[in-house]
Parts: structure tokens; sequence; C-alpha cells
């Protein structure tokens, strides 16, 4: 291939266009020129905002008036003249290699990665059926003088969909982005090929021999595969860039706009496809490859770099335009336009039609509406118009007008631009597209009255403010009132529209739980508790299964997605079976010589190489023997087998590299599932907002089964616990150090620590967190005494482990062996230390008295699982009475076992302090566990409770009474047993927060245990207004009780 700027050395321009220059050319004036170009499309688009094809039709235009100036004066020629000059590789190469590449990066990798053979399929047919169709009307009615050449390569030009345009409408009126993505992978899939057609064509290599087809075959070999490689290559080195934690925002966009311009010329240099590298790279770039907050900024910066080039092309080719004769253009010119803008309407028309069955396949929301609009989506652009001008280079027979082929292009691109956009978004409107459905509406409805009362509620304190009351609250309530107009109602003028079913508000509320999660997924490695890899692939899975009608991702999805390597397992065993082990004894006995296979092996070597020894020597003796001359060959290729036991060296290597690789996969997998979970929290928060009816969320509930969750995080930590310690002592790491990272922002933006000396500090904290790279893939697990330590209520005193550590027993399980039954009296506690069991349990009574239980409709049981530092057994120890579950082992199971009676006695040589913990412990898991939303402004750590007695516990018994006092208590909930109000005698149950207008409370069961939460400015306090909850919630489950905090 040649120089991508050689120049010629006639004096001809390499841009078809103007004449000669008989003077000395000035450059600088060419840099004016770029700087006008440029200003005067920054101010077009500031007054005409809304019309992207106005001002490049505009600039065109300029362009052609500055092209025809330069056609009658020399002052102005030799201005343009370096632009006539510039071979058309030169502004190929310089433009589209950043347009292609923000094209590519805005497509969402796994939609194109999941529907990837109908993306082909549609971009092959859109491109034979648009060159077929164009071809024949070029050649039919073009009445220049274009050879059969010329025409093939400019239909193949005016066969390429703009990948920037073509979606823009389609992104305004809220076509779904799988079929934006779509259009944009297959005008992708077309320019890249376009790009390689047009590669071999430049390339003077090509010669005709008999090794022609198969030096075809390997170029384009070469160019699509080798070109792929190289991109991911590049992504990846651009990703290890970008996620550096030392770098800044400035040098993040000069490395990314620099890497993708690199990239494109070493591809081309090494005789590939620049576009389809570049296509890879911005495809294998997300969200995640950039630090928080950065991408947006360096995508604002190369949109709008892409957006001056697109002004400098279409103005530059207005130039060339204008430079050539005018005497060629006439009435036919503008009629042939119209036909070719007619040429493209109706192939596009027909690729949409043959394409519809596929696209139908791919979605079940495609319908003959979608198809409409997406017909309109045939817009030519930038990339047919810097190829443009190869269709005079790259032809054998020159023509007379080589401008006409920039002028066809560039008019039907602007035509397709305009009138093609403006009927996709008319026919979306009319047929109706663009509505907001109506479970959308009563979505977004619910937000903004969501939004309306947190805007209340900050207007209500600020009222209490000292410094502000002065203020007119009226005015401000007026003016900070939202009305949300929604654009595009569905809604009909007679407002009888039918309430949606439950199945509609399903699949919307399936669709915005889908969001949450990803959105929860992205959150969580910007915030390093997940990995970018296990970050990834939840988003893929969650896309992947997000387009499936009625479908929920569980945790089994993802699984299934992520297609666990049991491969890896097979490959250790098979190697660890093949691992020559060395025996120690010197003399061996033949019998068990043989037991090894290696030892077999090189037994069977030695008889093959003695036969073939006695073979050689008798083909000596009888060299006329064909049949014993044959055998001998045969022995000889045997010989290869002698080098088979050096494999004895290379096994103990790839057994530690199967281990690392099983450690990895184990790690992630963790991470995956640890992820999963979390966002599944995140969108259970959420997920009412979404929609005001209960049945909906009831529905969505079941699918949030956290038992299954916490059994998959149980097998994956029974099977390499090591990993799983390692990977968490890593998380907590990086938790503590985000945090320190945090407080010291806010102390530098306080100005409570200087700047350079926070930039310092910072880079320390960075240092660490770096290192946490090499942080050794596994750890070995605590001694079964250190777990002592991780029991919450004994505080990591010395006194109470050791009082413990004397007396605790290793209990061991097999899978299948009951720990302890429904309706047994507790033997003890059980502290699990390895291992995983299922917890079965009938609704909990909280110690309530059945005359004053409300009759269940339900015997549903429960289940959970308990894993590694669970507690089983402390409510029914402290009570001593039944247990009401029963707990059965799924795995091997080693726990630390205190009896009753020790535990006891523990009670009674530290009373009452320890009894009290534990009641402390419990009261608060269950106060979490069913006021979270209440208390999510509430530090209740166990450790600060107890130092500050912040919240405490209050025992009443049967008749007891307890005063209430609204100033100091801010919450009073009662975890175990009931009460009733002493003024009204209205019952109160656990688990229940009392109201505030309850003064005096007395115990109706034998024991009731209230949780007291002091308030920290009971002056505030005292107006504050709190929902509370009330009542048995028996549809909560709440089987996790005896877990550890």
């Amino acid at each position: 291939m040649k120089s991508f700027w050689a120049q010629k050395d006639d004096k001809k321009p390499d841009l078809l266009c103007g004449r000669p220059a008989d003077y000395l050319v000035q450059k600088e004036y060419f840099t004016v020129l770029v700087c006008f170009i440029v200003v005067w499309g920054g101010l077009l688009r500031t007054y005409i905002k809304n019309s992207e094809v106005l001002v490049l039709t505009i600039l065109s235009l300029s362009g052609f008036m500055i092209g025809r100036l330069a056609y009658d004066f020399i002052e102005v020629h030799q201005t343009v003249y370096p632009l006539l000059r510039t071979p058309s590789f030169s502004l190929y190469s310089f433009f589209l290699p950043l347009i292609i590449f923000m094209a590519a990066l805005d497509v969402d990798y796994y939609v194109l990665k999941n529907m990837f053979w109908q993306v082909l399929s549609t971009g092959l047919i859109s491109f034979s059926i648009a060159f077929m169709i164009i071809a024949y009307v070029v050649l039919k009615f073009n009445k220049s003088s274009w050879d059969f050449q010329s025409c093939l390569l400019f239909s193949i030009i005016l066969s390429i969909t703009d990948p920037i345009h073509s979606v823009t409408s389609m992104k305004s009126i809220g076509i779904s982005k799988m079929y934006i993505d779509i259009i944009k992978g297959e005008s992708l899939i077309i320019c890249g090929f376009t790009s390689i057609f047009f590669g071999i064509f430049r390339s003077n290599s090509m010669h005709i021999s008999r090794f022609m087809e198969l030096y075809v075959v390997i170029g384009l070999s070469l160019d699509i595969f080798g070109s792929i490689i190289c991109g991911y290559w590049c992504a990846k080195i651009i990703q290890f860039i970008l996620t550096d934690l030392f770098s800044n925002t400035v040098t993040d966009i000069i490395l990314c706009f620099s890497m993708v311009y690199m990239t494109f010329y070493i591809v081309e240099f090494l005789g590939m496809s620049g576009i389809v590298a570049l296509v890879t790279v911005g495809l294998n770039l997300d969200s995640l490859t950039f630090k928080p907050r950065i991408k947006f900024i360096i995508t604002k910066f190369l949109v709008m770099f892409s957006s001056v080039y697109q002004h400098l092309i279409y103005t530059f080719f207005g130039i060339v335009i204008g430079c050539g004769e005018t005497k060629y253009y006439n009435f036919h010119t503008i009629v042939f336009t119209f036909i070719l803008f007619a040429t493209v309407t109706l192939a596009r028309l027909l690729t949409i039609f043959l394409v519809s069955p596929i696209l139908m396949c791919s979605s079940y929301e495609y319908n003959w509406r979608c198809g409409v609009v997406i017909a309109w989506s045939g817009i030519r652009g930038v990339v047919s118009l810097l190829l443009a001008p190869d269709i005079h280079n790259l032809a054998e027979e020159k023509v007379d007008t080589p401008q006409m082929f920039i002028f066809y292009v560039q008019a039907v691109s602007l035509l397709t631009m305009g009138i093609n956009s403006y009927l996709m978004i008319r026919s979306a409107k009319t047929l109706g597209l663009c509505a907001i459905s109506l479970p959308r509406q009563m979505a977004i409805e619910s937000v903004s009255q969501h939004i309306q009362e947190m805007i209340q509620n900050t207007i209500t304190l600020s009222k209490t403010e000292k410094m502000l009351t002065n203020v007119n609250w009226t005015f401000v309530e007026e003016k900070t009132n939202i009305e949300y107009i929604i654009p595009f109602s569905c809604t009909s003028s007679n407002k009888k529209e039918e309430s949606p079913t439950d199945e509609v508000l399903i699949e919307e509320a399936r669709l915005h739980v889908a969001v949450i999660q990803m959105s929860s997924f992205e959150k969580q490695c910007n915030d390093g508790i997940l990995e970018a890899e296990a970050a990834r692939i939840l988003i893929g899975a969650t896309k992947s299964y997000c387009h499936i009608r009625g479908k929920f991702m569980s945790i089994y999805d993802v699984s299934t997605y992520v297609r666990a390597r049991n491969w890896l397992m097979k490959f250790k065993n098979l190697l660890t079976f093949l691992d020559y082990h060395k025996e120690k004894i010197p003399f061996i006995l033949p019998g068990r010589y043989f037991q090894q296979p290696w030892n077999i092996l090189e037994f069977l070597i030695m008889v093959v190489g003695i036969v073939d020894v006695f073979c050689i020597y008798f083909v000596r003796l009888r060299p006329e023997n064909l049949g014993l001359i044959e055998f001998t060959v045969i022995l000889g290729y045997l010989r290869i087998i002698r080098f088979v036991p050096m494999l004895k060296l290379i096994i103990p290597v790839l057994v530690d590299i199967a281990d690392v690789q099983i450690k990895k996969r184990l790690s992630l997998m963790y991470s995956i599932t640890k992820g999963y979970v979390k966002s599944q929290e995140d969108a259970k928060l959420l997920v009412k907002q979404i929609s005001g009816r209960e049945s909906i969320y009831q529905v969505r509930n079941k699918h949030w089964s956290f038992g299954e969750k916490t059994q998959h995080l149980g097998l994956i930590e029974h099977e390499g616990r090591d990993v799983v310690i390692a990977l968490k002592t890593k998380q907590a790491i990086r938790n503590v150090i985000s945090k320190s990272l945090k407080n010291l922002n806010f102390l530098c933006s306080r100005g409570i620590i200087d700047k350079y000396e926070g930039i310092e500090m910072n880079k320390v904290l960075l240092t660490k967190i770096k290192a946490l790279n090499n942080f050794p893939m596994a750890i070995p697990p605590p001694t079964p005494d250190k777990y002592l330590h991780s029991i919450i209520w004994l505080e990591n005193k010395d006194v109470l482990i050791e009082f413990f550590k004397e007396r605790a027993k290793l209990a061991y399980f097999d899978y299948g062996d009951v720990i302890c039954k429904e309706g047994e009296m507790p033997q003890g506690i059980y502290l699990i230390i390895s291992g995983m069991a299922i917890l079965h349990s009938s609704p909990p009574t909280f110690g309530i008295e059945s005359s004053l239980m409300p009759a269940r409709e339900s015997k549903t049981m429960f289940t959970e699982y308990c894993t590694s530092g669970d507690i089983i057994g402390e409510l029914s120890c402290l009570l001593k009475r039944e247990i009401e579950y029963t707990v059965i082992c799924e795995t091997i199971l080693q726990a630390c076992f205190i009896s009753l009676e020790d535990l006891y006695e523990g009670f009674d040589v530290f009373w009452p302090s320890l009894e009290y913990k534990i009641w402390l412990k419990l009261a608060l898991k269950t106060a979490y566990q069913y006021f979270e939303s209440s208390l999510i402004d509430e530090d209740l750590k166990f450790q600060k409770c107890v130092l500050s007695n912040h919240a405490y516990v209050e025992t009443l018994s049967s008749y007891n009474e307890m005063t209430i006092n609204n100033m100091t208590m801010k919450f009073v909930i009662i975890v175990y047993g009931s009460v009733i109000d002493t003024k009204t005698e209205e019952p109160y149950l656990a688990p229940c927060i009392i109201p505030k207008t309850c003064e005096q409370v007395q115990g109706t069961s034998d024991l009731s245990k209230l949780l007291i939460i002091l308030a920290s400015e009971p002056s505030k306090n005292n107006n504050a207004t709190n929902v509370m909850g009330k009542g048995l919630l028996f549809n909560k489950n709440i089987i996790g009780r005896e877990k550890m905090m």
C-alpha cells in the first residue's frame, strides 16, 4: 500500500478539481480558512440548535461559494490550494477514525453480541440490495460518461449508511435502544466491509496470477481477523491506561484521543483495516472502562471533535465541488440527484421488508409500526463522502467531471439527512410510537410525587431555621411546585382509559428492575465492591435476559450465562492422576511399581525399544524379508513416544496453573453472586415506587429468594474457602481505604487540610488501593478458636473468649445430617466454621400468646441458608424454649458448639452483661430487618450502643408497666412479646414501632423485650412526623433471626 501522505510529483491536484498553481503557494492562509470554518460552524450550531442538516447545508453552500471564488480569484485560490493538493486518503485517515470510534463506542456491546447474526445478516442484506438497485439505476439513468467500474464504485459508496446520523432522530422519539444498536451495528459492518474493499483496491500489490484466489482469501482473512485481534489488544491497552488510579482527566483525554489514531495508523501500516480495528476498540470499551465521571468528560470532548470534523468535511468538499467547472451542472443533474435519493429510499424500504422476520424473532416489541419508522433510517453521511474521491482515483478510466461523484454523494447525503429525519419523526408520532405507555406514565407520576414530597419536607425543615424566619414561604412553595407534563401522553381526550392489567405493570416493573440492577452493578464497581470483570458479566447477563418477555433474571441464569468452566476441575484431576510421585523406598516391589502409570509407560517404551533393536538386527541378517522391513519401519515411527516421559516435568507446572485459574474462577463467581445479591437489595428498596399496586410488588417479591443466593454463596465458599476469605479480606481493605478517601476529600473541601498535603495523602491511599492488585488469591482460614472473636456479643474481650474457648467443642456433620429439629429443646448454640446448612421454619411467634395472635391464613414454610460465621440457636437458648425451626446440612459442616450449660454458666459468671448483650444484638437485628427504612439515619452499631447506651433493651413481664418519654426516646420498638397502651388499651404485637401518641405501655406476655433508641436532639424530635408500622408481618421472611449481625 502506498504511503498515506504521499503526493504525486506532477502539478495536477490529487483531489480531483481545480487548476494547478503557477505561483508560490503560502500555506499559512489555509490555517486561517480552517479556523474560519470551525468558528462559522460553531456559530451556526449556536443559533440553529435543533437542525444539524441545516447547519451542514449552509456549510456546504459556503464551501461551494469559496470554491467558486477560488476558481475566479488567485488570492482565494492560494488559500484553498493546500486542500486541493491533499491526497484523498489523507483526509480519509485524518477525519474518519474518530468518527467511526465514536459511533462504535455508543453501541451496546452486549446487544451486538447477543444479536450478532441478526445484525450481520441485516448488514449484508442491506448492502446487497442497495448496491444492486443503485448500480442498476446509475447504469440506466446516468447520462455522464462514466465507465462500468466507476458506476460500481459509486454504487458501493452510496450503499453505505451513516452510523451516526441514521439513529440521531430515533434517539429523540423513544425507539428501543436495541433497534438503534442494530442499525448502528449494521452500518459499522458495511463501513468495515467497504474499507477492506477499497483497501484492496488502493494496494498496488494485487497481481493476476495462478495464486490470486489464495491471495484474496488470505488477504480478506488478515483484514478481518487480524484487524479484530489488533483492535482487541489495543482496547485492552486503553482500558489499562484509563483505569490507572494516578492518571488525571487531561492525561486520559490526550491518551484516548491519540490511541484512536495510533491504532488506525499502526493497523493500516501492517496492511490491515484500521476501520475494523477501531470498531473493535469502540465495542470493547464501556462505562466500566473509565473512572467515575471521566467518561462524560472524554465523550463530550470527542463528540466536540467529531462535530467539528463533520463541519470541515462538508465545507471542504463544498470547496472541491466549487473549484470545478460549472458547465456540467444542468437540469438533468437535479433530476438524477432526486432519482438517486428515491432509489436509496426504495432500497431501504425493501431492506426493512426483507429483514422484518429477523427483527421479529429478535424482539417481541417489533411490529410493522417499528418497521415503518426504521425504514427511514437509510441516511448517508461522512463515510460515503470521504470515500467519494476514490471513485476517480481508483478507476482505470478517468472521467472529465470527477467532481460530480462528490456532488451526487453530498447532495444525497443532505437530502436523506433532512427528509428522512423529518419523515421518521413524523411517522413515529402518527403511528403512536412516541406515546408513553400508561404504566410508564404511572411510574413517572410516582417519581414526580416522590420528588414533590422531598421538596415539601425540605421546606418544612427549613422553616425551623432561625436565619430563614423572614422568608416568604408561600412564594417559595409556589416557585418550587413541580407540575411535570408527560410528553407524548397516550391518554385519550375522554380520559376513560382502562386501568392497565397486572401483566402489563409487571412487565414494566421488570424492565425498571433491570435498569436498577445495572446501575447497582456499575456503582458497586466504581465503589470497589465489585470487580470490573464480574460487573461486566452481570451487566451482560441482565441485558441478555432483559429482552425476554416476563423473564426475571435469577442467580441460576447468571451461572448459565457465565457457563461455569467445569473442564478446569476435570483437567486438574487428569493432571493429578498423571502426576509422577517418586517413591522414597529404595527397593520397590514389582506389583507396587506397576501401580504408577508412568512406570507402565516407561516399561512399554523399554520393551518397544528392545523389540526395535532386535528387528534391526534381524533385518541386517535377512534383508530380503519385506514383511520384517515394514514392521521395523513401523516400530521406527514409535520411537517418538520416548519423548512422552518428558511431560512429567511439565505436569506440576500445569497443575499450578490450573490451581490459579480455578481460584480466579471461584473468586469471580463469588464476586458475581455477591454483586447480584446487592443489586437485588437495591431494587427491592425502589421497586415499590414503580407501581402503587401491592400485587405487583408481591409478584416481584417471589423472585427475590434470598435463600437461593445464600445457598449459592455457601456452595462457592465450601468449594474454595481460602479463596473466599482472601476476596472478603481484600474487599474489606478496599472499603476502609475508600472511606478514608471520602473523609480526606471532606477535610480538604473544608480547608482543614492544606491542598498540597491533601494531594500527598491522597497518593498514599491510592497507592494502597493499587497494591491490592497483587493481593494473594487465597488466605488460609483461621483456626476454629479464632472464630470466637467473630461472635459480636463477646466483644473481642479476652476474658470472655478464654472462658468459652475452654468449654467450646468442635462438631462435625455430614451432608444431610440434622443439626436440630423444630419442637426440640435446645442443646446449645452452634457457630458455623465451614460448610452450609438449610433452615426450614414455620411463621415465628415472637413470644406472643396464641390468644392474642391473629388467625393465620397461610402455613407457608420459610427457608433460609446458614453459612460460615452464622450462629444457630441463640434465641432458643435465651428463652429455654422449643426450637422453632429445623436445620439440615447441605454440605459437610464444621461448627463450634457451646452447650446450654456452659452458656448459662457464662451468664452467671458475667451477670448481667452477657445475657443483656445477646438480647441487644437480637433486638437490633429484628429492628433493622423490619424497619430499615425508618432507621436508615440511625447509627445502631452494636459497639456504639454498648458503649454510649444510644440504644438499649428494656424487659417487661406480664402486667408490668413502662412510661415512654417522647422527648428523650426517638423510637420504642417492641421486638419480642406484646404490650398494650394503658390509656387506650390498644395492643401492640412484636415486631412493631410504638407510636408517639402512646405514653405508657403494659406487658401482656410472660416476657416482652423493647428496644429503646434515644433521640440526640429532643427538641427537634418532638415535631418530627414518623410513619409507624404496626402488627405482625407474617409475610416477611424473618427466619434469619438466629444469624449474627
